[in-house]
């Protein structure tokens, strides 16, 4: 199939699809409405509450991919060896007091 793509150049595609979309219908819908007899203070309201709605969702949307992204990326980043492990107690070397010690 020469159309194939990558999951994440699909989901970024369909990111940048919905955001056109939305914009379409930033247009469409006071078209319509003017069309249709609405004021055309109504329709203009309209196409500014629809902007800032689409102005949030892409902000959502971008966020959300680089967040994705984020984690991918962290997925197949290379495992740390076992001396560059954080932890408590007895497992992290040194001379342990007390305790069960032997009493000389």
């Amino acid at each position: 199939m020469s159309g194939h793509r990558p999951p994440a150049a699909d989901s970024a595609d369909s990111a940048t699809d919905v955001v056109r979309w939305a914009a379409f219908s930033c247009v469409l819908v006071p078209v319509v409405l003017v069309w249709y007899g609405s004021s055309l203070a109504g329709a203009a309201g309209t196409a500014l509450g629809l902007a800032a709605v689409t102005a949030v969702c892409r902000v959502l949307l971008r966020q959300s991919e680089r967040g994705a992204a984020r984690l991918l990326a962290e997925e197949h980043a290379p495992h740390r060896g076992r001396r560059h492990r954080t932890g408590t107690g007895s497992h992290r070397g040194g001379r342990h007091t007390g305790g069960n010690s032997p009493v000389a």
